[in-house]
C-alpha cells in the first residue's frame, strides 16, 4: 500500500497495469489536467460509477483459494501441541479480514498483526518436547512418535526441545523433564539442544535447579549438541559445571550417562 494511497486506489492502479513509481507521476498529471480542463465531464457523473470502478478493482484482491490453503496447513501433531493455535496463518488472516470489514483497512491490518504476535507468543510458550530413541543400524536418534522403529535406551531418557527456552516456557520444560526422569529405571535424562536457538537467564536458573533436584534423587541431567548462543549464556550465567559439559552428539551423551550411572 503506497504512502497516502487507499487500498482501493492502489487496487485500481495495479489493475490498470501500473508496475513502477512512474504511475504516480502519470496519475498526478492526469489529475491536474482533469481539474483544469475536464471537470465539466465529471460534474454529473453518478457516484455509482465510481463505486463500480472501485468494486471491480478491489474484487481482484479477494483470494479465497489462498485462505483455504492456509486452513489446510494443519497436522494432527500440530493440533495436539498447539490446539486452536495450530493454524496461526489462517487465524491471523481471518482476524485481519474481519477487522478490515468492521473497522477499515489500517485498523484491520493492526488487528491482524496483533493476533499474529499473540499466536507467536502462545506457540513459543508451548514448545514441542519429543522423546528420542535410537534407530537400528546407524545408531542415530529420532523422535519415537515419528519413527516407530526407534527404541528407547535402557536407563536413559532422551528429550529434544523444539524451540527456544525462556521464562514463558520454563515450567513446561521442567514438567516434561521431571516426567521422563520419574519413569521406572531412568537414571539419566539427556536434553538434545540442537533445536534450541536461544536460552535466557530464567532458563539457565531453571536448568540449574532442575539438575540439582534430579541429582538429589539419583538422576543426572545432561545436555547435548547446544548451539553457540546457548553455550555463551550458560557460561556467562554461571551454570553448573555439569551443564557446561555439553556433549557434541546425543550418542556420546547417552554413552557418558550409561558409564557414569
Amino acid at each position: 500500500m503506497v504512502v497516502n494511497g487507499s487500498l482501493s486506489k492502489t487496487a485500481v492502479n495495479w489493475s490498470a497495469g501500473a508496475r513502477t513509481q512512474l504511475s504516480g507521476i502519470v496519475a498526478a498529471a492526469l489529475t491536474v489536467l482533469t481539474l483544469l480542463f475536464l471537470t465539466g465531464l465529471f460534474e454529473r457523473l453518478p457516484e455509482a460509477v465510481l463505486a463500480a470502478v472501485v468494486i471491480a478493482a478491489v474484487v481482484e484482491l479477494v483470494d479465497i483459494p489462498s485462505l483455504v490453503a492456509l486452513h489446510r496447513v494443519f497436522t494432527h501433531r500440530l493440533g495436539q501441541a498447539y490446539g486452536v493455535a495450530a493454524r496461526p496463518d489462517f487465524l491471523a488472516s481471518v482476524a485481519a479480514l474481519l477487522g478490515v470489514l468492521a473497522f477499515g483497512t489500517l485498523p484491520g491490518l493492526f488487528i491482524g498483526i496483533t493476533v499474529s504476535l499473540l499466536l507467536l507468543l502462545y506457540r513459543s510458550s508451548r514448545p514441542v518436547v519429543s522423546e528420542l530413541g535410537r534407530l537400528p543400524g546407524d545408531g542415530h536418534y529420532a523422535a519415537l512418535d515419528r519413527h516407530p522403529e526407534s527404541r528407547r535406551v535402557p536407563g536413559v531418557a532422551v528429550l529434544r526441545v523444539e524451540g527456544g527456552i525462556y521464562f514463558a516456557n520454563t515450567d513446561r520444560i521442567r514438567t516434561e523433564v521431571r516426567a521422563a526422569a520419574a519413569r521406572t529405571g531412568v537414571k539419566a535424562v539427556v536434553v538434545d539442544a540442537e533445536t534450541v536457538p536461544f536460552v535466557d537467564v530464567s532458563a539457565v536458573r531453571m536448568l540449574d535447579a532442575l539438575a540439582a533436584e534430579l541429582e538429589a534423587g539419583g538422576t543426572r541431567l545432561l545436555l547435548a549438541r547446544d548451539v553457540g548462543q546457548v553455550r555463551d549464556v550458560l557460561r556467562t550465567a554461571d551454570a553448573r559445571a555439569e551443564l557446561m559439559r555439553v556433549h557434541p552428539t546425543v550418542r556420546e551423551a547417552v554413552d557418558a550417562a550409561r558409564r557414569e550411572t
